[in-house]
């Protein structure tokens, strides 16, 4: 029997090759969501890392694959030209390239420092996304969503929800992470209220949409419009309100927004791939979120609500007297009569790009008897585990490289601290009420015999607070670029 063959003038694939497509894509589409999940296996340990995102690499082309070997094949079922399989693969085609040429280039150019907002502006994306495929479900939905039509609008309206929220809060995200927007939160009065409101319309008004459908169109698009400007406000709002102490867990819940914005067009879509890696995206994200928060002492709830009941922050006036700074040398001097040395890196380190010689500094001191180790605080830099990828990217072994639980109860016992580019994690200040950073977890490096403070500047941290730490008399201040400073104390020790 031939592929394909004519009837009423239009060229029809053969209904087995149609059956045997749909077959072999969702074979695909679950080898791709195992690789998927194996994926995530891998990236729950540095060692494993890069075999994980191996497996996503792969999983991702498998899913590209069959996906547009299925649209070639509906493509030349639909028989209304000719050349439609081809305009089909040619569309296809240059939507990748014109992908490829805005991100292979942008990927090359990051830096470190540069991901977290790069991240936050991909998930725009997928925000976007969702938007405009709900909107053009609403206006061509397929056979099987006409006949559940009322499944199908509850589908289409969730999803443009989820998406919109999650592209104005992302953009937000990325003008506070790139300092294009000011880190500190946007209070507006009774804001949770405000909230509550838009959440509120948003339901009566997917009842309303639910209920015209495509039997009243224009009042089916005034509740749609007036829904999708309520969440494109909700997003920015949601994330204006959050500090900057706090963002690395908005760029993680961001994630897990896109995640189910993702899954939401996968309903739309009648793909279960989308479904499936939208799940996967969401709750990893989610759970990731909560454990920050844990790791924070922040309450999840609080944190993705905007800040909702946290305390009224207490204006810190004080004096804290004068700093002392200290010189490469000096600092060199004291590493060497040292037997216990931690260094603990913050958002600073990768603005300076001095992991390498941080990790070089630490060989030459291991070289000399000194025991040397991390510790490496939740939050430190502005995306979830940022230090221990610059870490790993300088080849720091992994097994001195340990985290604020493992390492909090120690202090006391260790000569010298370097705290290289830290501010709001050693901050004494989070162990006092009111504060804007009041009960978050902080690494204790002022109980440590000697501190050294590596520092452009004594301005205040992310968060907009000042650090008594520099001003304590077991503290010196070693001010300049950290890159530069630690090579001075390499070529001295």
């Amino acid at each position: 029997m031939n592929t394909l063959y004519l009837a009423n003038e239009q060229a029809i694939v053969n209904p087995n090759v149609l059956e045997w497509t749909d077959k072999i894509t969702n074979l695909a589409y679950i080898v791709a969501g195992l690789l998927f999940i194996l994926a995530l296996a891998g990236l729950s340990k540095q060692q494993t890392a890069t075999r994980g995102n191996k497996f996503g690499m792969a999983g991702m082309g498998i899913a590209l694959i069959a996906t547009i070997a299925k649209a070639v094949v509906n493509s030349i079922n639909a028989g209304d030209d000719s050349n439609g399989p081809l305009v089909t693969v040619l569309l296809i085609v240059v939507a990748m390239l014109l992908g490829a040429a805005i991100g292979i280039p942008r990927a090359k150019k990051v830096e470190m420092t540069g991901m977290p907002e790069l991240i936050a502006m991909l998930h725009s994306f997928v925000g976007l996304a969702a938007v405009l495929i709900g909107i053009n479900s609403f206006i061509a939905p397929d056979e099987e969503s006409e006949a559940i039509e009322a499944f199908h609008l509850g589908e289409v309206y969730l999803g443009i929800f989820i998406g919109a929220v999650t592209l104005t809060g992302s953009i937000v995200a990325y003008l506070k992470l790139s300092g294009k927007m000011n880190g500190k939160p946007l209070v507006l009065p009774g804001r949770h209220l405000l909230n509550l409101a838009v959440i509120v319309i948003s339901l009566v008004g997917m009842g309303v949409f639910i209920a015209a459908g495509h039997e009243n169109t224009t009042v089916a698009w005034i509740a749609l419009v007036v829904m999708l400007v309520l969440a494109l406000f909700l997003g920015f709002h949601l994330v204006a309100a959050i500090g900057g102490g706090d963002m690395p867990v908005v760029v993680s819940m961001l994630n897990s927004y896109s995640g189910w914005a993702a899954a939401a067009a996968g309903f739309m879509l009648a793909n279960p791939l989308l479904i499936i890696v939208g799940a996967l995206v969401g709750s990893s994200g989610a759970y990731l979120s909560y454990v920050m928060c844990q790791a924070m002492n922040r309450s999840f709830i609080s944190v993705i609500l905007g800040g909702f009941g946290g305390d009224a922050a207490v204006s810190d006036d004080r004096e804290y007297g004068e700093h002392t700074e200290v010189s490469a040398e000096d600092t060199a001097e004291m590493l060497k009569n040292a037997k216990t040395v931690m260094i603990t890196p913050g958002y600073g380190m990768a603005v300076a790009q001095a992991q390498y010689p941080v990790a070089s500094l630490v060989s030459k001191l291991q070289e000399q008897g000194v025991e040397v180790t991390f510790g490496i605080h939740p939050v430190a830099g502005r995306l979830p585990g940022h230090m221990n990828v610059l870490l790993a990217e300088a080849k720091v072994p992994y097994d001195i490289v340990l985290e604020l639980d493992e390492v909090n109860d120690d202090f006391a016992d260790i000569d010298v601290v370097l705290v290289i580019g830290a501010n709001d994690t050693v901050n004494p200040i989070a162990e006092e009420p009111g504060s804007p950073i009041a009960g978050m977890p902080v690494l204790k490096v002022w109980e440590a015999d000697k501190v050294v403070v590596f520092k452009r500047s004594m301005g205040s941290g992310y968060a907009g607070v000042q650090n008594p730490l520099f001003f304590n008399e077991n503290t010196d201040m070693l001010l300049g670029d950290a890159k530069k400073s630690v090579d001075e104390i390499i070529a001295a020790l």
